[in-house]
């Protein structure tokens, strides 16, 4: 079976500037990959990101080089060996899963023996700014059930008390993106933890975590940036109570699942996360949803236009239609 695979990248405009610990963007820039054996064709869409020392024309050279390797729809261990875990093997990964499913005319689900569900809760994004744009923004998720909140180290307890009182009903990730201390952690947790914060997430720099250790911290730790494949999820173990799952990170659907039977066994809870990006990425990351504590798949609104048959995102409801635009088999 002869595969052609294509890829390119786009540009998609954001609803509104997105903005965490390290800087603020108005669109996001992804890859886009096709898989065609002549008569179906898979897609896969990922995110080059910078923190990982990754860009657009790398991930683009690094598809270009991984071609020879795939000669066939089931070719993701030689694919795994091929790259190294990034948005280029990502965007593969994933749409050989589609093409696959779409030739035998299951479900990716089905495919990858994962739990198929119709609808979830996910995280709405509030994004770093001063208390009181930030207390504006997260009055539109008043009825939202989970609020992920990005924070910077200034006035930490100052936001996410203005924010908890416009959101009374609603929990709290808190998401540092790595730009505390250990200090303003041991600070600021107690606290948090009195106001409906369910989860910390990297507060700390990766390769930090050590200080974690023996730290009993009241609110659960969630790895992010610290968390990529099962290889480094050894590390780990001890100091987070949770990870994040993200297919940019693990480099695609295959290692994803890996990873989440691999922290099963060390009994942490999972959070599957994205980058910003359109319903075509977060499909894939989806299928981990109903094996997941917590979601956080909010790209479709994040984006100002997203892709015809994505997700329906209503008051933190994440719903996906029977015509999705990725792995259903048809």
């Amino acid at each position: 079976m002869k595969l052609t695979i294509e890829a390119h990248h786009e540009s998609l405009p954001l609803a509104q500037e997105f903005a965490i610990s390290r800087g603020a963007k108005s669109q996001a820039d992804v890859v886009v990959v096709s898989v065609t054996n002549g008569e179906y064709t898979g897609w896969g869409e990922s995110v080059p990101y910078a923190r990982y020392g990754q860009s657009i024309e790398d991930t683009l050279k690094k598809i270009q080089c991984a071609r020879s390797a795939i000669k066939h729809i089931d070719d993701h261990r030689r694919l795994n060996a091929t790259l190294p875990a990034c948005a280029a093997r990502n965007a593969l990964d994933c749409a050989l899963w589609d093409l696959k499913a779409k030739i035998e005319s299951q479900p990716v689900a089905k495919l990858i023996g994962l739990q198929e569900i119709k609808s979830c809760v996910t995280a709405q994004t509030v994004s770093v700014g001063s208390t009181q744009k930030m207390c504006q923004d997260a009055k539109a998720f008043s009825k939202t059930e989970l609020i992920k909140i990005k924070l910077d180290p200034e006035d930490v307890i100052d936001k996410v008390t203005a924010i908890s009182e416009v959101c009374p009903d609603s929990h709290f990730i808190i998401d540092a993106n790595e730009g505390w201390t250990m200090p303003l952690l041991e600070q600021v947790a107690p606290a948090l933890a009195r106001l409906n914060v369910a989860l910390i997430e990297q507060p700390l720099p990766a390769g930090e975590d050590d200080a974690l250790a023996t730290y009993q911290c009241p609110v659960p730790l969630c790895a992010d940036e610290s968390c990529h494949t099962t290889a480094s999820l050894k590390a780990l173990v001890g100091k987070y109570q949770a990870i994040n799952i993200k297919l940019d990170k693990t480099g695609g659907l295959t290692e994803a699942c890996s990873l989440l039977k691999a922290a099963r066994h060390h009994e942490l809870d999972i959070m599957v996360g994205c980058m910003v990006a359109s319903s075509l990425a977060m499909a894939p990351a989806y299928l981990l949803a109903g094996s997941a504590q917590f979601v956080d798949l909010d790209g479709p609104v994040l984006v100002a236009s997203d892709r015809a048959n994505g997700f329906v995102i209503e008051n933190g409801i994440m719903k996906r239609p029977d015509n999705l635009l990725w792995g259903t088999g048809r």
